[in-house]
């Protein structure tokens, strides 16, 4: 919320504060300021200047040398090469050392050897528009003949010595502008040469000088434009509707500060308002908070309505359907409306409160909202079939074309504003292109409603549309506001002169809105603060907000929606009082030192492992893009693309909980790849959701320990390594490798899984070569998935000390020879088992294939380390062992002694 200071002190004054401290203040009360802002803090040295005298520059056919009164004893020298200036005009002049909006500074200078004093300025320059803020600033251009370019030098449509009296087409001929003159600067009157004799026009194009030929159409008596011409504007490259900003406001003399001119002389406060606070979504409401925490008197204005006559009733009925959706709706009549633009100073007021001015009744219903943070809507009546208003929700298949543009697909739990027939605004969103306020509207009907805050938020979802009107509503409003805003808004068009009111309000109240009742209890609520809070002090603080007393009991304001139970009241006590001036004490209960659970000392021994190993931690989204599967290659009939879907997603991109945590470590993979990041290492311990399947919507969310690297020291058996040191780590035993070649998303030659017995911790391997491609990356991308709860499930006993041993170890090397197909973990594991109690220790230390080994087999070598813990080993008993080993390997693998 965009709180303008100077439209704040029309309700508060709180004097000279600066806004640092106003926003120190309102924050330590509740209401956290986010940004101020100085709106003249880029606009320096700009004022206004009269043009006291204009010649053309001798050595420019475009350029003017004016002499400015800018309020000092002598005039300044600026050249332009505006054409839509005349003498007496009045007009910004930035001077030498200004400043303008997006930080373009000007200084002095030559402009083709003529001293230039600064600069004038046009709108743009001011970061300003004719549209939205200065309507009567809109420029029209004649076509000036002396501007002529032909677009085909050889073929020109004009002739370079064009002479008065020359034929242009038809009853248009060329003419030479003897004398130019206004009374207001917006119709200029002119004397013309048409070669035959002397002739006046009058044009509102405002770039016409003496001197200047232009293209006068004698039958009409009009002066024309390139459109009249149906000139290309390539031809004319000067008679552009662009220029400089000629001032026509009220009170503004030469010397005044452009700043204040055009209202940029405010002080802008932006607000963080929580949801609980819509009341705060207003100039009132802050102003109402501004007051108690200031100490200064709220001045609050009632509005008064002349009135024309005749009855509201003779016009337009309304019926409200379902009184939850829509608990009230007030309504007033206006006529004979006169659309225009607003005044400045509702121009300026909704400009720095961040709202685009459009014209006087548009501009009234969104400065009522601000004011008064009741959403406003203003039908063309006319365009209201049967002259009545029905409040319900959408039947089946119909549609609406909103004031955007777009054409909008109802669904029957959406709450609509009707005539007898169709739809003409989506309640509580957007009105509709069927009643929108356009130059010809004669009568306007003023909507302002209440509608349901959830109702509002799920249409303006399902609808993918959130405006100012449905961010307020969605919050739940004052239903006592509507008639206060309405009443307000008439006011204003009586004010503005933009229509006549016709006599009598409809105000149909479907659901009686009972007022809140909370007991005072001054002891509880210093107990829940702990503070000896005065219940003097509680009564003057809740008086300064509102609230009404009737001895103990307080009655909440209608506005305070958020305010049911005497913690509430605490709150407010304590925001005013100051939570400054609460002691600090320590808790009087008793404490229980506790520390991490298993679970929790698990998860942190992973973490530390993963570092130990040079990997870094990552946190990513558990919402993902259905997309991400196929980039991962999972089959269409997995089941993990079973996903739960998100209600109210941010977009498709993160609208599904994901099954696996592959596609987000791939995703941060590639975005470090992306920014030539040439090693990189990282983990994650993330969740993964899976329906249940109890039929409750709710999920199983297991975690999963990933793991992703890439680099030139980066290969299978590194991340291989990572995995064990992280098994060792948590002490986990009887791990062996099964190859895996049926996972689309890994290499089929360079992939395993991983087990603990029969329970499967997860898989590791490269990334497959076209998974990682559809990710744009062309080196070997590494991953590992391992399941947390397995892990956890397989985790060892605490290591228990043991002594060194005492008697020396016996170590054999055997090297075996086996068909390829056999794993080097199927053989370690075949020789464990084969051992009958002396094995401490295998480890492999060749695998040959080549000369002396047959086709379609290998050579693998191990080095086995022997001991017993209570006497010292004989040769024959390690061989006994040895022999054992090798038969077992024999009978399994069909593997033999080299």
């Amino acid at each position: 919320m965009k709180l303008s200071r100077k439209w704040l002190n029309e309700f508060v004054d709180i004097g000279p504060v600066s806004d640092r401290d106003f926003a120190e203040a309102m924050t330590l009360s509740g209401s956290k300021v986010e940004v101020t802002e100085v709106l003249n803090e880029s606009l320096k040295n700009v004022v206004a200047g009269r043009i006291v005298k204009m010649e053309r520059h001798p050595d420019s056919d475009h350029m003017w040398i004016c002499q400015l009164d800018v309020g000092e004893a002598e005039p300044t020298q600026i050249v332009t090469g505006a054409w839509n200036i005349h003498e007496g005009d009045l007009v910004p002049v930035a001077r030498h050392k200004s400043l303008l909006p997006g930080g373009v500074k000007i200084e002095k200078g030559k402009l083709r050897g003529v001293v230039s004093n600064g600069m004038l300025c046009s709108l743009k320059e001011l970061n300003l528009t004719a549209e939205h803020d200065y309507p009567y600033a809109v420029i029209k251009p004649a076509a000036l003949l002396n501007d002529y370019h032909p677009l085909d030098k050889d073929k020109p449509s004009i002739p370079a010595d064009v002479q008065p009296g020359h034929k242009i087409y038809g009853k248009v001929v060329a003419a030479r502008v003897t004398g130019v003159s206004s009374e207001d600067g917006i119709v200029w009157a002119c004397a013309l040469d048409t070669g035959s004799g002397m002739a006046a026009a009058s044009t509102d194009c405002a770039n016409i000088h003496a001197g200047d030929m232009v293209a006068y159409d004698t039958g009409k008596n009009h002066i024309c434009t390139l459109s009249d011409l149906h000139a290309d504007q390539k031809e004319f490259p000067h008679c552009i509707a662009d220029g400089i900003f000629v001032l026509h406001e009220d009170g503004v003399k030469p010397g005044d500060d452009m700043a204040a001119v055009i209202g940029a002389d405010d002080h802008v406060v932006e607000f963080e308002i929580t949801p609980n606070r819509p009341d705060c979504l207003s100039v009132i409401g802050l102003a109402r908070e501004a007051s108690a925490t200031f100490g200064k008197p709220l001045k609050l204005h009632t509005p008064e309505i002349k009135g024309c006559g005749g009855s509201i009733a003779d016009y337009v009925d309304i019926e409200i359907e379902d009184g939850d959706l829509c608990p009230r709706y007030t309504a007033r009549l206006v006529k004979n409306v006169k659309i225009g633009p607003s005044p400045a100073w509702m121009r300026e007021r909704l400009r720095n409160s961040g709202v685009r001015p459009i014209n006087n009744i548009v501009d009234i219903t969104n400065y009522v909202m601000l004011e008064y943070g009741q959403p406003m809507h203003a039908f063309d009546f006319s365009c209201v079939e049967g002259g009545k208003i029905v409040v319900r929700t959408a039947r089946e298949g119909e549609t609406i074309q909103t004031l955007d543009g777009n054409e909008r697909k109802l669904t029957p739990n959406m709450l609509c504003i009707c005539d007898e027939h169709k739809p003409v605004c989506v309640a509580g969103v957007m009105g509709g292109a069927n009643s929108e306020i356009i130059g010809d509207t004669a009568m306007v009907l003023f909507e302002s409603a209440n509608f349901n805050g959830a109702s509002v938020r799920r249409t303006a979802v399902a609808l993918n549309m959130r405006t100012e009107a449905s961010a307020r509503y969605e919050k739940g409003l004052d239903p006592m506001n509507t008639m206060k805003a309405v009443q307000r808004a008439c006011e204003l068009v009586e004010l503005l002169g933009a229509g006549e009111v016709v006599d009598g309000v409809m105000d149909v109240i479907a659901k009686d809105a009972y007022p809140t009742t909370v007991k005072l209890e001054p002891e509880k609520v210093n107990g829940l603060l702990g503070t000896d809070v005065p219940e003097e002090e509680m009564r003057r603080i809740l008086l300064s907000l509102g609230f009404e007393l009737d001895g103990d009991t307080i009655l909440v304001p209608s506005w305070r929606s958020d305010v049911e139970h005497y913690s509430d009241i605490a709150e407010e006590v304590a925001r005013f009082y100051g939570y400054n001036n609460i002691p600090n004490t320590l808790n009087a209960g008793m404490n229980e030192h506790r520390g991490f659970s298993p679970v929790q000392k698990a998860e942190i021994a992973v973490g530390a492992l993963c570092r130990t190993a040079g990997y870094n931690e990552i946190i990513t989204y558990s919402f993902i893009s259905p997309t991400y599967y196929d980039k991962i290659d999972l089959p269409k009939d997995s089941p993990l693309r079973d996903s739960l879907k998100i209600l109210n997603p941010l977009g498709e991109d993160t609208s599904i909980m994901r099954t696996t945590t592959l596609p987000s470590m791939l995703e941060i993979l590639t975005r470090n790849y992306n920014f030539r990041n040439k090693a990189v290492k990282l983990y994650e311990l993330g969740r993964t959701y899976f329906a249940k399947n109890d039929g409750s919507g709710m999920a199983n969310e297991p975690k999963v320990l990933s793991l992703g690297a890439y680099g030139p020291d980066m290969d299978f058996f590194a991340l291989k390594g990572t995995v064990e040191l992280v098994l060792e780590g948590l002490r986990i035993t009887g791990v062996r490798y099964e190859a895996e070649k049926a996972n689309p998303s890994y290499h089929p030659g360079r992939c395993a899984k991983v087990f603990c017995g029969d329970r499967l911790l997860g898989v590791l391997g490269q990334v497959h070569p076209h998974v990682a491609a559809n990710y744009g990356v062309d080196c070997e991308l590494y991953a590992a998935e391992l399941r947390f709860d397995a892990l956890y499930e397989s985790i060892g006993p605490e290591p228990v000390y043991q002594p060194l041993p005492k008697f020396p170890a016996v170590t054999r090397d055997i090297a075996v020879v086996c068909d390829q197909t056999v794993t080097v973990g199927a053989l370690e594991d075949c020789i464990r088992r084969g051992a009958k109690g002396l094995l401490k220790e295998v480890s492999l230390f060749d695998i040959y294939t080549g000369a002396g080994i047959p086709a379609g087999k290998k050579s693998v070598a191990f080095n086995l380390t022997l001991r017993s813990d209570d006497r010292n080993l004989t040769a024959e008993e390690a061989d006994a062992d040895v022999k054992s080993i090798l038969d077992l390997l024999k009978a399994e693998l069909g593997a033999v002694l080299r």
